[in-house]
């Protein structure tokens, strides 16, 4: 899909690696000029520097998503160095702590739901009104598929999840008249690293998790990267509101 997001302006928060890193990479090969951001600046400059060394244009911003300074400084710093914000993905998050309500700490519970939701909330509220005033735009929430459905030991990252999921759908109300669209992306399991640090190698995710999918395998970083091309340009022009399922059939049986 060369060409299919031209001289559009997209910021993309968790680009530092993982998914945040290949739709970073798509964006800027579809031809938009791609903010990086990360809470990592190292990473988010590792991320520009592939979009740039591929022909495209990046450029690297440190940010933490749950400081409401830094969403605000970031968005002010993209508009100066590249333009309006017309495309935003909110694929920030936090490796999240095993257990139930019971055992995950009141400080692990607040620290996923800084990250996961309000730092979307915080981003989409600083990159609003600029979005507003160029147009109109598309803003993807990265959820999962344990937005959808649920998993043992995973309260706080399901929870965070389907929150996303729900802030889209209230979003994609709340701004339909003044042109942006808001929609959900829910991947399944994906190898990127946050897996090795669950199950502890990729072999043995792959194992476990790869047979919980139809497709019998994990999903890799370039096909939710698709997805999320898809969702930020022209062909969803008629998509609001709406969760779009990448989870290789996860949630069908």
């Amino acid at each position: 899909m060369a060409g299919a997001l031209e001289a559009r302006v997209a910021i993309v928060t968790g680009a530092g690696g993982g998914i945040g890193r290949a739709i970073a990479c798509a964006f800027g090969a579809a031809g938009a000029a791609v903010a990086c951001l990360d809470i990592r600046h190292d990473s988010a400059a590792a991320t520009a520097s592939a979009v740039t060394v591929a022909g495209g244009r990046a450029i690297a911003i440190a940010c933490d998503v749950a400081s409401e300074a830094d969403t605000l400084a970031a968005a002010e710093a993209v508009q100066h160095q590249l333009g309006a914000t017309r495309i935003l993905v909110n694929a920030a998050a936090v490796i999240d702590p095993n257990g139930s309500v019971l055992e995950i700490a009141p400080a692990d519970w607040d620290r996923v739901f800084a990250a996961n939701v309000r730092g979307a909330y915080l981003m989409s509220r600083a990159v609003l009104p600029d979005m507003i005033g160029a147009g109109g735009g598309s803003i993807i929430h990265v959820a999962s598929q344990l937005g959808h459905v649920a998993a043992p030991g995973r309260a706080a990252y399901c929870a965070s999840k389907g929150a996303l999921i729900q802030l889209a759908k209230a979003m994609a109300a709340d701004h339909a008249a003044q042109n942006i669209r808001v929609n959900a992306l829910s991947p399944g399991a994906v190898e990127t690293e946050r897996l090795v640090h669950r199950f502890g190698s990729m072999d043995a995710a792959r194992r476990i998790s790869g047979p919980k999918h139809l497709l019998g395998r994990l999903g890799q970083p370039e096909e939710i990267a698709q997805a999320a091309l898809f969702l930020g340009g022209d062909a969803s022009s008629f998509m609001t509101g709406a969760e779009l399922l990448v989870d290789g059939g996860y949630t069908a049986v």
